[in-house]
């Protein structure tokens, strides 16, 4: 203290005076926490700020991250739905599939991201790899620099399916009528077999406990040929031969196959009205009494192995009766037809066809596949002749005339109709039919050799199949 301060603190305050009020205000300065508060303050600002840094830097990760599984979402789903529509090109499908994401992703700010799509499971779905990850400036502090948005290794979300070994979220019924007439021997059989069995694969999925999917074979050259099962419930008899006269005016007797039918006579010939005694599908006679094809028509079913093993068995041989392939791809899906069916291969009722599920998505799918070589050239008499044998009128018409309208009443019902001309040329009256039998021009293809069966019946099918999304 200086002289000029005690002289005049000395002034005002007597030297016991002055003792007394030091030591109070040094004993007050001791007890002074102004001090500790401030630096409690500042440390305490210090861990605010960063607990709200550390809040936007989770605030802006919970965001990026759902904007980053919603767009890899709709991406597989738009590079899957490109397959659907050209499965030929898997290119267009990664790149349908990248835009969508760019588009989606435009907003996110100090993203890491490795994200590319692929396609997989043979070209019938869209993929995602790679990681995305947000960088954390706030969170830094502590030693987290980022965080991951999506762990594509996990395989959250990250796939789209189409159908195939999965579940769909409509059911599908599919008939397909396959040709197996003698014009279809060699390799053409072999690339039949080869394109239906890869059908199935994508179209009847394993897990049938949500939605079902389940296909009928219908194999047919100059008659069809039923198990029997099928010939009990239907109550098939009648005599066991049938004498005539034939084109040539000699009297013949043929023979009756009991498992083969041909078409339907009366009121009911072009329906799918449910048979009875007086409409039951027509007997079939010939010459040996025995009929082809060899191969039996299968009602309904998600075996793909019995499916398989079947079609595997197919031999080609005979003539080309094609509205008999057609009406009973329609009876494998008609209601009608269910008390004359196993229970597990009972057709669903048609007005289920005009439900929707949650997402509006139809509850049910009836489909049918006609699949032809050749010009539609056996009809039949009423007493079960070939035309060809015994001169008789046609009262359903030509086998062409039948087919056709049968496709007709059949799309009347709501059932979408596929037709498949393999290798059948610029033979006009073939080419006709099939695209007027179609549902629509997009449903009509012609195949020229075995690549091009085997895609438009894999096209066929990643179009009928829904798209879900697999983890």
């Amino acid at each position: 203290m200086s002289v000029l301060f005690k002289s005049v603190f000395s002034v005002w305050y007597p030297q016991a005076a002055v003792s007394q009020v030091l030591r109070k205000r040094f004993f007050r300065l001791g007890r002074n926490e102004r001090g500790d508060v401030a630096i409690a303050f500042g440390l305490l600002s210090v861990i605010m700020m960063m607990f709200i840094g550390a809040a936007i830097d989770l605030s802006k990760w919970l965001s990026a991250r759902t904007d980053t599984l919603n767009a890899v979402d709709a991406a597989v789903l738009a590079g899957a739905r490109s397959l659907q529509t050209n499965s030929t090109d898997p290119a267009a499908a990664v790149a349908a599939a990248t835009s969508f994401y760019e588009a989606n992703t435009r907003g996110r700010l100090q993203v890491l991201d490795s994200i590319k799509f692929v396609t997989a499971r043979n070209d019938t779905s869209v993929k995602a790899e790679g990681t995305a990850e947000i960088l954390t400036p706030f969170l830094g502090f502590a030693g987290v620099d980022k965080l991951p948005l999506i762990k594509l290794s996990e395989a959250e979300f990250a796939e789209a399916v189409v159908a195939v070994g999965g579940n769909s979220e409509s059911s599908i019924e599919l008939s397909l009528m396959l040709d197996i007439t003698g014009s279809m021997a060699g390799s053409k059989i072999v690339d039949l077999k080869a394109a239906a069995k890869d059908l199935i694969d994508i179209v009847v999925w394993e897990d049938q406990s949500k939605a079902t999917s389940r296909v009928a074979l219908v194999p047919f050259s100059e008659s069809v040929r039923i198990d029997n099962s099928l010939k009990t419930a239907l109550g098939i008899t009648g005599n066991s031969s049938y004498l005539f006269r034939n084109r040539s005016g000699y009297n013949v007797t043929y023979l009756r196959d009991f498992n083969c039918v041909t078409e339907r006579t009366g009121v009911d010939a072009l329906l799918d009205s449910t048979p009875v005694s007086t409409s039951n599908p027509g007997k079939f006679y010939d010459s040996n009494g025995s009929c082809l094809p060899g191969a039996t028509i299968v009602p309904l079913t998600s075996d793909k192995n019995h499916l398989k093993s079947q079609i595997d068995s197919y031999q080609a041989n005979g003539v080309t009766a094609g509205h008999l392939g057609t009406a009973w791809a329609w009876y494998m899906l008609s209601p009608n037809w269910t008390s004359k069916l196993p229970t597990a291969s009972h057709p669903e009722p048609y007005s289920k066809l005009a439900e929707t599920g949650p997402k509006g998505q139809p509850k049910l799918r009836k489909i049918a596949i006609l699949m032809t070589d050749g010009e539609y050239n056996t009809q039949y008499c009423s007493t079960g002749v070939s035309y060809a044998a015994q001169n008789c009128t046609l009262t359903n018409g030509t086998s062409a005339q039948q087919a056709l309208t049968l496709c007709t009443n059949m799309k009347a019902k709501g059932i979408d109709v596929y037709t498949v001309g393999f290798d059948v040329g610029d033979n006009s009256s073939v080419l006709n039919l099939l695209r007027n039998c179609a549902s629509s021009p997009g449903k009509f293809y012609q195949a020229d050799n075995g690549e091009q069966l085997k895609q438009a019946f894999r096209d066929i099918a990643l179009k009928v199949s829904d798209l879900f999304l697999s983890k």
